[in-house]
């Protein structure tokens, strides 16, 4: 089975559409503007082992290539999230995988001049629902270190459930960094997560 592909999703003024080549100059702006906001919690390449090649960060050009043909393998689902027409942050299903087992991950990042708008956990709704109502997946996990806060804010906004840690578990900012594990499936929100989302999210009317 292959996950729909290309596919943009909104709602209200927070759009995920794929990623293109020619977000380049706007996706270096937002990253290099929050280069101190994003650091701690980006994946990095460990040393080779002796002898061993070196790995270099893929440019963007490479890494884009890369997401798109994943993408068309029906592996990932790489978007882009836009907030009020300006490209915020970047969200990927990755992992996809069938079988018994019928489940993703997702990944994410934004923009630190629009954290706490209920951008991100809108995102990660809208995506989630995708996985589930349309691509077929019967689970969706999301890694976050214990230190991340904002990160954290988010799937607890959503009502993923906590499973544990993974120890040294993702290469982030130089070292084996450890991961808690938090995840969903269909079972557990069949109103769809972006429905709930609107109904517990601050401010939303109690009919």
């Amino acid at each position: 089975m292959n996950a729909p592909w290309p596919v943009a999703l909104a709602d209200g003024d927070t759009i995920l559409r794929p990623i293109k080549l020619r977000d380049q100059r706007a996706w270096r702006e937002v990253n290099q503007r929050n280069r101190d906001w994003l650091r701690p919690w980006e994946a990095t390449i460990p040393p080779p082992p002796p002898g061993g090649p070196v790995t270099h960060r893929p440019t963007y050009r490479q890494m884009v290539r890369h997401l798109r043909a994943e993408a068309h393998a029906g592996r990932m689902l790489p978007f882009v999230v836009e907030y009020r027409g300006r490209l915020a942050g970047q969200l990927t299903v990755a992992g996809i995988t069938w079988g018994s087992m019928c489940s993703g991950h997702i990944g994410y990042w934004v923009d630190e001049a629009v954290a706490g708008r209920g951008v991100m956990p809108t995102a990660v709704a809208l995506a989630t629902d995708h996985c589930f109502r349309t691509v077929g997946l019967h689970r969706i996990e999301v890694c976050i270190r214990p230190e991340n806060g904002p990160s954290r804010r988010v799937v607890e906004k959503l009502g993923f459930r906590e499973e544990g840690l993974r120890p040294r578990y993702l290469h982030i900012d130089g070292a084996w960094r450890d991961h808690l594990v938090f995840a969903l499936t269909a079972e557990e929100v069949p109103e769809g997560l972006l429905a709930r989302w609107h109904r517990m999210r601050p401010g939303a009317s109690q009919k």
